[in-house]
């Protein structure tokens, strides 16, 4: 199968998709999995749903965004007013036909043909929208996860663990990956943000991997760029991408939609 690229949380953000998409091609990414959240936040949502749909991946889950973007809910517990106002915004921009496709999403999935699982939230527990930040969370995860490989998003902070085969059992038998969050000697925050790279990890025989690849559309680890991951079947290895887009366009079109400023700012900073 090759390369399949791993996209979450788009969030209406039509011009970090395109960037995205373009580094896909420029590695000849093959096939594509998206863990929901396709809109909410920002000013395309119409329009980022059906290029995701022209992709055609051969899986897909739903994000809490595209539940609320497309049920009938409008009181949405647990999200602060921006989200909600974002999510209003959202569901007139949105034909009963696609609110309904969102709608039939499951919310977590075997990829087919692979060792892979896919949830946009937690694998224990994908309708209540909790997140993995830590080992503790990672521990849940692990438990309810029977294949090899899993991915989720929705925290839009990309972090990963791994679970040591029984035979090599220590006292810390489920580790943070580092390495998927910054080269050797880097910081937290990137030494160059203007610039396109990506980190890679090299799967082993026998260990569990959960990875959160972070967002697309709306990052929220001090890193503005837009954030996915490409796994290669065949190498056995999995990267993330940290991509430059055109924030500034983004901006424009959130606030001329009359969404939120805050959704606008928080852009730049990534958080």
């Amino acid at each position: 199968m090759a390369k399949i690229a791993i996209l979450s949380d788009i969030h209406g953000n039509l011009e970090a998709l395109r960037a995205v998409l373009e580094v896909c091609r420029e590695h000849g990414v093959e096939k594509y999995v998206c863990l929901g959240d396709i809109v909410g936040y920002n000013a395309n949502p119409s329009e980022c749903l059906e290029i995701i749909r022209e992709l055609n991946p051969i899986c897909m889950v739903k994000g809490n965004h595209d539940e609320y973007a497309s049920n009938n809910d409008e009181v949405m517990d647990g999200f602060n007013p921006h989200a909600k106002k974002a999510v209003l915004w959202t569901k007139e921009q949105l034909t009963m036909e696609q609110r309904s496709f969102l709608a039939n999403l499951p919310l977590r999935a075997t990829v087919p043909g692979t060792n892979i699982t896919i949830v946009h939230a937690t694998l224990d527990s994908p309708d209540n929208w909790g997140y993995v930040f830590d080992m503790h969370h990672a521990a849940d995860n692990f438990a309810y996860q029977f294949t090899q490989i899993s991915f989720c998003g929705h925290s839009h902070v990309p972090v990963a663990f791994c679970k040591k085969p029984i035979s090599s059992m220590s006292e810390r038998p489920i580790e943070e990956i580092t390495e998927w969050l910054h080269h050797e000697g880097e910081s937290a925050v990137p030494v160059n943000p203007n610039t396109t790279d990506f980190l890679e990890v090299r799967l082993q025989t026998g260990y569990k991997y959960l990875f959160n690849i972070g967002s697309v559309g709306q990052p929220r680890n001090r890193d503005p760029r837009a954030s996915f991951a490409i796994i290669n079947t065949d190498t056995r290895e999995v990267s993330r991408h940290r991509v430059v887009y055109d924030i500034r366009t983004t901006q424009e079109k959130i606030l001329a939609a009359g969404l939120p400023e805050r959704l606008a700012l928080r852009l730049e900073s990534g958080n």
